[in-house]
């Protein structure tokens, strides 16, 4: 089964699944521009709070815009980079978080291979609206196992290739991270690797999503957590300035 994206997909979906935030936010600016109706205050101090809201409102759907629909991110051709190969024996796994925008796409670039899906989304801990709303209108690749974080049903070095794109984030506890990727170890063939799609908690992201950058994690919290949970050996790529490509060997 071929998944075509729609022309903008990637910031619809971004616009869709935090609608709250923009509700709240224009909600905001219209008390606050009706208060300087009824209140004396300072015009350049008004326009500088409107500048503020509109670069928050809108700034993150452009570099969504330009991350999703225009860098080729689905495409897959980034992985041309990683050295990846495809072979009848060869497994991999693709885990999110309760929205699968990849696994039909993965597919495609690794025909010979076995993909296996699984979804570690749990009502009770992955509550954020834009999870829950993202989580309506998945398309669910065949055969797609739910699981735990701390348990990944498959025997020890059986996988291939792990596959963590644009998931990992949502487990919001650095310990239950570190309890996920040690499964990920575990079931992991030495030769194996887990490549990690991520926005971070950096300056460009911050620039990009400006408070909304807190959602993510810097470099060096999943540097930290991939080395508790047992990887010694990781790279790092951009794939444009906003988002950061890890490959994690056992």
């Amino acid at each position: 089964m071929e998944i075509k994206r729609k022309k903008f997909q990637g910031v619809l979906n971004i616009l869709s699944f935090n609608r709250h935030f923009y509700v709240i936010g224009l909600s905001v600016l219209t008390l606050i521009i009706i208060g300087f109706l009824y209140f004396e205050w300072s015009r350049l101090l008004l326009w500088i709070i409107i500048i503020a809201f509109i670069y928050g409102l809108i700034i993150p759907l452009v570099v969504s815009a330009y991350v999703y629909d225009y860098s080729g991110y689905y495409n897959f051709n980034w992985l041309q980079k990683l050295d990846l190969e495809d072979t009848n024996a060869q497994l991999i796994l693709n885990i999110n978080a309760g929205f699968d925008e990849t696994s039909f796409s993965l597919k495609e670039k690794f025909p010979l291979s076995n993909l296996q899906v699984f979804d570690f989304y749990n009502a009770k801990k992955h509550t954020e609206p834009a999870i829950v709303r993202a989580r309506k209108v998945t398309i669910e690749y065949p055969n797609t196992q739910q699981i735990n974080t701390d348990y990944i049903p498959l025997k020890d070095k059986c996988v291939d290739i792990i596959f963590l794109l644009s998931a990992a984030h949502e487990i919001r506890s650095n310990i239950e991270k570190v309890k996920f990727l040690k499964e990920c170890h575990r079931v992991c063939k030495p030769n194996g690797k887990v490549i990690v799609v991520e926005h971070l908690r950096d300056l460009p992201n911050f620039f990009a999503f400006s408070i909304g950058f807190t959602h993510f994690f810097s470099k060096n919290t999943w540097n930290s957590v991939f080395k508790k949970a047992g990887f010694n050996n990781g790279t790092e790529t951009k794939f444009t300035p906003f988002m950061s490509i890890f490959s994690f060997k056992p």
